[in-house]
C-alpha cells in the first residue's frame, strides 16, 4: 500500500482543492475580511443564518431529530457571531416565505448560511426540500408545493458574496416507491430517487464568477454541503439526539481557525463515516474564489479531552486522503473482525512507511491487528482497577484508542504506569494482603502494552508485557502465562517487521517459559496456544537461515498444538493451525527442493479448508483455498502433472465464484493472475492453445480491478503475465498476432514497473519483450524486430546481476547471442561478421554460468552455436585460425553429447562437418575431407531419425559439397 497515507484531494473530484477555501467563523465576526494573503479595507462583517428543522410531518414519516439538530446548529452559529434564525416544522407556505425573507436579509450580509434538516427528495435532476404538510398531491406541482433547491441557490448567489448551504436531507424518500414528480402540472413527470439527493442544478458545475462580472468583493463563491454522497441515503440517528451529520458539524466546526474550509469539511465527513461504520459519507461541492478568514478561534475543548479531539482531527484528515480501495479494505477487515474502524485506521496510520506495499500482505497484517485488537478489548472488559486515578486514566486511554488518538492514549498509559510505580514500594511491603494490587499493576502495564502494540511499537509492548509478567509471576499462574504468551507475540511481530533475530530468540525463550507454566497449570489449551505462537516465531527465524532446522522446529510446534487443537474440540483453531503447518511445509519444500514436503503442504491446506467455512468466514476460506492452489500449481509444475495443475485451476476458480473486484479489494485481481498462471502452465504442458487463451483471458480480467489503477506494480505484473501467455501462444501456433499482442503487454508492464525500485521485475519484462520481438522477426522480412529484440535483451542485462540472478543473466546472454546470429543471417557481408562476433561474445558470457560440470547439455549446445558462428566467419574470411578454433570447440561439444546421449548430437555433427569441409578444401587434405564426409552422413541419418528435416537438408547439402571437394582433390 505504498503511499496510502500521503495527503491529497480525494478521488472523483469530490473536493476542489483551492488556496481560497479557508472559512473561519467566530465571535464577534468583526475582524478584517482577508482576500488572498493581503488585508484589504477593514470593515465590520455581517453573517446571517437560517436554520430549519422539519420533524413533525403530517402525512409522511416523522423524523425525531431535525428539531434537535436545528436547536444545536442555531446555537452554534449564534455563538459564532451570526444573526441566526431557527425555524421548525414549516409548511409549504411558511417555508417558502422563510426562504424569501432569508434571501432578502442576505442582501446586506457578507456571508449567508442555510442549514436544513428534514426530508428531501431528488427527481428529474432537481433536489426538493419537503414541507411538513406535503402529501402525494404535492408531487403534481412540486415547484409550488415543494421547495426546489436550485432556485434557492440562484437567489442567494445573486444577493450575498459567500453562500453556504448545508443539506442534512439525504434520507430515504418518504413517498411510496415508484412515485413521480411534476415540476409543473403540465410538465413531464420524473421518478423520485429511492435514496438521497443528487448533484444540485446550479451547484454541480460551480465555477467562480468572471472577474469583470462583479466587484472584487462580491460573488466570492458558494459551498453546497450534503449529508451523504449523491444518490445515497443519510441516517437520522438515535431518537432524541442529533443526526450523525449534525453531531459531526457540532464537534468539529471550532477547528476552523486558520484551517482550509475543505479540511474542516473533510473532518466532518470522516467523523460521520466513522460514526456510521462506513454507511454514510458526506459530500461537498464548493466554488470559493478567495481565502477568507472571520475573526478568532472560538474556545475549543481543553485538557485531556482536547488532546484526544486534536489527534482525532488529525486522523480524520488522514483518512480523507485514502483512496476508496484502501477504505474498502479497512471496512471489510473491521467488519470481519468485529472491531471499530477508528482504531483500525489509527493502526494503519501508525504503521506509516512500515505498512506493506503488497495489498495481500497489508490485508494479512490488518486482519492480524484486528484479531489482536479484539483480544485486547475483550481482556480489558474483564479487568477493573480499584484505584480511582488509574481507573480514570485507563478509561480516558480506552476512549482515546476508540477515537484513534493513539499518541494521547499512550501518554495516558504512561501516567497510569507512573501512578502505579509510585504505589509499588508500599504494595511490595504488603504483598500478602495486596496481591490483587499487583495484579492490578500488571493490568496497567498490559493495557499499556496493548496501546504500544496498536501504535506498532511492538518492542515497547513486549517490555510492558514482561513487566506485567514479573508482577504476577508467583502470584497468579494463569495471568503469568497470559502475559508471557503476549510477550512472545509482541516480540514475534517486532522481530518480523524489523528482521531482528535477537528479538525472535527472546521470543523462543519466553515461549518455552510459557509452556512450562501451562504444564504446571495442567492447561492443555494454553499449552497448545503457546506451541502455535512458537511455530510463528520459528517461521520468522527460518527466513534468515540457510538450512531447515527452524522450519522443522515450526512443524514440530504446530504438530504439537494439533495434539490438543483437534477438529472435534476446536475446529477453527485446528483449521488455522493446519493452514500455518501447510505454509511451513511449503517453505520447507522450496528450500529442500523436495516434492514430498509440498505434498504434505497440500494435505495440510486441504484440512484447513475443511475446517473453515465459506459461508461464515469467507476471507479465511479464500486464503486457504488460495494457498492450496499455489502449492498445487508449484507441485504440478515440478512433476509435470496435468492433474495437479487442473486441481490448482479449480481451486482458484472456486475462490472467484460469485465474487467481484469490489468484494475483496485487490485479492480478486491476484487470484485471477494465479488462475491465469496455472492455466498457462497447464496449456504449455498439454500443448493446448485453448488453455493458453483461457490463461490470457484471466490476465485480462484481472486488469479490470479498479485497485490496479493506483497499484501500478500489480498492474505491471498482470500485464507481464498476459504477455507471457501470448508469447507462449504465438510460439505454439506459429502465429504473428499473439506475438504482437505480447509485445504491447510487455511494453505496458515496462511503463508501470519502477526500474529503480523493481529492477529485476523490469529486467524480466525486457527479457520477455526481447523474446516476443525475436519471434516476430521470424515472421517479418524487416530486421527491425530483431534489432529491437537485441536492445531489449541488452537493457535487461543492465539490471541483472550475475551473482544475484545467475540463471536469468545467463539465459538472457544466450537469447542475445541467438538474436545477433539471426541478424547475421539477414545482414550484408560487412555487418554479418560483426553480428556473429557479438553473438559469440554473448554465448561465451553465458558459459560462465552454464558450466560443463553442472549443465552439460546446455554447455554443449552453447559450444555448438559458438563453433558454428566461427565456421561461418572462417568460411567468409577464408581464415584457417577461426576454422581451427571452431573445430576444437565443436569436437569438445560432440564428445560430451555422445557421452550424455544428447538428442541434439546431429546438430553438432553437421557443424563439425562444415568446419572440416572448409579446412579440407583450403588445405587440399583428403583425410580431413573424408572425416567431414563421415560426419555429414551421420548427421543426415541422425536428423532423419529425429524428424529434423531442416538439419537433414542442410547436412545433405554439406555432404554434396564434401563429395565435390573430394573429387576436386583427386
Amino acid at each position: 500500500m505504498s503511499g496510502a497515507w500521503t495527503c491529497g484531494s480525494p478521488d472523483g473530484g469530490r473536493f476542489v482543492r483551492l488556496a481560497v477555501t479557508a472559512l473561519v467563523f467566530s465571535v464577534p465576526l468583526l475582524l478584517p475580511l482577508i482576500f488572498g494573503a493581503l488585508a484589504q479595507e477593514q470593515r465590520a462583517l455581517r453573517g446571517v443564518a437560517l436554520v430549519i428543522g422539519q420533524s413533525d410531518y403530517q402525512h409522511l414519516t416523522p423524523l425525531p431529530n431535525p428539531k434537535n439538530d436545528a436547536d444545536a446548529i442555531e446555537k452554534l452559529l449564534a455563538d459564532l457571531g451570526f444573526d441566526s434564525v431557527r425555524r421548525v416544522d414549516r409548511d409549504a407556505e411558511t417555508l417558502a416565505r422563510d426562504l424569501e425573507r432569508f434571501a432578502e436579509d442576505a442582501e446586506n450580509a457578507d456571508v449567508a448560511v442555510l442549514y436544513y434538516s428534514g426530508h428531501g427528495i431528488e427527481a428529474g435532476g432537481e433536489n426538493y426540500l419537503v414541507p411538513v404538510d406535503a402529501d402525494l398531491s404535492a408531487l403534481d406541482a412540486a415547484a409550488k408545493k415543494l421547495v426546489p433547491v436550485s432556485a434557492l441557490i440562484t437567489k442567494l448567489k445573486a444577493t450575498v458574496p459567500v453562500m453556504i448551504v448545508m443539506l442534512d436531507a439525504c434520507r430515504d424518500s418518504p413517498f411510496p416507491a415508484g412515485s413521480m414528480v411534476r415540476a409543473q402540472p403540465d410538465t413531464e413527470p420524473a421518478p423520485i430517487a429511492t435514496a438521497g439527493l443528487g448533484e444540485t442544478r446550479g451547484a454541480a458545475g460551480l465555477k467562480p464568477a468572471e472577474p469583470q462580472s462583479a466587484p472584487a468583493d462580491e460573488n466570492l463563491g458558494t459551498v453546497i454541503a450534503f449529508a451523504a454522497e449523491p444518490g445515497k441515503a443519510a441516517l437520522d440517528g438515535d431518537a432524541g439526539s442529533n443526526s450523525p451529520y449534525a453531531a459531526a458539524v457540532l464537534r468539529h466546526f471550532d477547528a476552523m481557525a486558520g484551517e482550509e474550509f475543505g479540511v474542516v469539511m473533510r473532518m466532518v465527513a470522516e467523523e460521520v463515516y466513522l460514526k456510521t461504520a462506513g454507511k454514510q459519507r458526506p459530500w461537498v461541492n464548493e466554488s470559493l474564489r478567495r481565502l477568507l478568514y472571520f475573526g478568532e478561534k472560538p474556545k475549543g475543548v481543553e485538557g485531556e479531552e482536547g488532546e484526544i479531539l486534536k489527534e482525532r482531527r488529525q486522523l480524520l484528515v488522514t483518512i480523507a486522503a485514502l483512496p476508496d480501495p484502501e477504505r474498502r479494505r479497512v471496512e471489510a477487515v473491521a467488519t470481519d473482525g468485529g472491531v471499530p474502524m477508528d482504531a483500525l485506521y489509527a493502526i494503519l496510520r501508525a504503521l506509516g512507511a512500515k505498512a506493506p506495499t503488497d495489498p495481500s500482505e497489508l490485508d494479512k497484517v490488518l486482519r492480524a491487528e484486528a484479531e489482536r485488537l479484539a483480544v485486547i478489548l475483550a481482556e480489558r472488559r474483564a479487568i477493573s482497577s480499584p484505584d480511582p486515578e488509574i481507573m480514570r486514566l485507563s478509561a480516558l486511554a480506552d476512549h482515546a484508542e476508540q477515537e484513534g488518538a493513539l499518541s494521547t492514549a499512550d501518554a495516558l498509559r504512561q501516567r497510569a504506569k507512573a501512578r502505579f510505580r509510585a504505589l509499588r514500594p508500599t504494595l511490595e511491603q504488603q504483598e500478602k494482603t495486596l496481591r490483587q494490587r499487583f495484579i492490578e499493576g500488571a493490568a496497567v502495564f498490559a493495557r499499556s502494552a496493548g496501546t504500544k502494540a496498536l501504535a506498532s511499537d511492538y518492542l515497547a509492548a513486549a517490555q510492558d508485557y514482561a513487566e506485567a509478567f514479573a508482577l504476577v509471576d508467583g502470584r497468579d499462574a494463569s495471568l503469568a502465562w497470559q502475559y508471557r504468551n503476549a510477550e512472545v507475540q509482541a516480540l514475534t511481530l517486532h522481530g518480523g517487521w524489523g528482521k531482528d533475530d535477537s528479538s525472535l530468540e527472546r521470543a523462543v525463550i519466553a515461549g518455552k517459559q510459557a509452556l512450562l507454566i501451562a504444564e504446571t497449570l495442567g492447561d492443555r489449551e494454553k499449552w497448545a496456544t503457546t506451541q502455535f505462537a512458537l511455530g510463528a516465531v520459528f517461521q520468522q527465524l527460518a527466513r534468515s537461515e540457510k538450512g531447515t532446522a527452524r522450519l522443522e522446529d515450526a512443524i514440530a510446534a504446530y504438530r504439537a498444538a494439533l495434539q490438543v487443537r483437534t477438529r472435534a474440540r476446536s475446529p477453527r483453531e485446528w483449521a488455522k493451525t493446519q493452514a500455518e503447518l501447510g505454509g511451513t511445509f511449503w517453505a520447507l519444500g522450496e528450500r529442500k527442493n523436495d516434492v514430498e514436503d509440498l505434498k504434505e503442504a497440500v494435505v495440510a491446506f486441504r484440512a484447513a479448508i475443511q475446517g473453515s467455512s465459506r459461508e461464515n468466514n469467507r476471507p479465511e476460506w479464500d486464503s486457504n483455498q488460495n494457498f492450496l492452489g499455489l502449492v498445487l500449481w508449484k507441485l504440478g509444475s515440478r512433476e509435470n502433472d496435468q492433474e495437479l495443475l487442473a486441481e490448482a485451476v479449480n481451486a482458484f476458480r472456486a475462490i472467484l465464484e460469485g465474487q467481484t473486484p469490489e468484494d475483496t479489494v485487490m485479492r480478486w485481481a491476484l487470484t485471477q493472475v494465479y488462475l491465469g498462471g496455472a492455466l498457462l502452465e497447464l496449456g504449455v504442458l498439454e500443448g493446448s492453445p485453448a488453455r493458453i487463451k483461457e490463461s490470457a483471458a484471466a490476465f485480462r480480467t484481472a486488469m479490470h480491478d479498479p485497485a490496479l489503477e493506483v497499484l501500478t506494480n500489480k498492474r505491471a505484473e498482470a500485464q507481464y503475465s498476459l504477455g507471457t501467455a501470448l508469447l507462449n501462444l504465438g510460439s505454439l501456433e506459429g502465429a504473428l498476432a499473439p506475438l504482437q499482442e505480447a509485445e504491447v503487454a510487455f511494453r505496458a508492464a515496462l511503463r508501470d514497473y519502477d526500474r529503480k525500485r523493481e529492477p529485476v521485475d523490469w529486467a524480466n519484462a525486457q527479457r520477455r519483450l526481447g523474446l516476443a520481438l525475436r519471434m516476430q522477426g521470424k515472421h517479418e522480412e524487416s530486421i527491425a524486430p530483431l534489432e529491437q529484440a537485441a536492445a531489449a535483451f541488452s537493457a535487461a542485462l543492465e539490471e541483472y546481476d550475475r551473482e544475484r540472478e545467475p540463471l536469468e543473466w545467463a539465459d538472457t546472454q544466450r537469447s542475445l547471442g541467438i538474436t545477433y546470429s539471426e541478424l547475421a543471417e539477414r545482414s550484408a557481408m560487412h555487418r554479418e561478421i560483426r553480428a556473429h562476433e557479438k553473438a559469440i561474445a554473448a554465448w561465451s558470457n553465458a558459459l560462465q554460468v552454464y558450466t560443463r560440470a553442472e549443465n552439460p547439455s546446455t554447455w554443449a549446445s552453447l559450444q555448438n552455436m559458438i563453433g558454428y558462428s566461427l565456421v561461418l566467419i572462417g568460411e567468409q574470411e577464408r581464415d584457417l585460425i577461426r576454422l581451427a578454433d571452431a573445430q576444437t570447440i565443436l569436437r569438445e561439444a560432440l564428445d560430451l553429447q555422445l557421452q550424455i546421449q544428447s538428442p541434439l548430437v546431429h546438430y553438432t555433427e553437421d557443424s563439425l562437418c562444415r568446419a572440416l569441409l572448409n579446412i579440407g578444401r583450403m588445405k587440399h587434405d583428403r583425410a580431413i575431407l573424408n572425416e567431414a564426409k563421415a560426419l555429414c552422413e551421420t548427421a543426415v541419418a541422425g536428423s532423419l531419425t529425429a524428424s529434423d528435416g531442416a538439419t537433414a537438408q542442410e547436412a545433405s547439402a554439406n555432404l554434396d559439397r564434401v563429395r565435390q571437394a573430394l573429387a576436386a582433390v583427386e
